[in-house]
């Protein structure tokens, strides 16, 4: 049984549809798959591979719509420093 959802891809800008991890599996207890963390030759973590359960195809998807970028005058700009200082406190003294 497939169970969908709708994700947004960021390349090609689109709304896709997607296969999903069954959230009862056994095997994989919802997540699709399988870490496996490996070390390199001192014994140290080096990185991890990732094994997709069998409950779920990762490669199934279909766009459903491209969406357009957003016009270059309405993409944000950056913004003026915060006269408060970080985390919206004032960096001068209370009097």
């Amino acid at each position: 049984m497939i169970r969908l959802r709708i994700q947004v891809a960021h390349w090609p800008r689109a709304l896709i549809l997607t296969d999903t991890p069954r959230p009862n599996c056994r095997d994989c207890q919802g997540m699709g798959g399988f870490e496996h963390p490996y070390g390199d030759h001192t014994g140290e973590y080096a990185g991890s591979d990732w094994e997709p359960c069998k409950c779920w195809n990762e490669t199934r998807r279909w766009i459903l719509l491209p969406l357009p970028h957003r016009p270059r005058w309405l993409r944000r700009r950056t913004a003026a420093p915060d006269p408060w200082g970080p985390g919206g406190y004032s960096n001068g003294a209370p009097f």
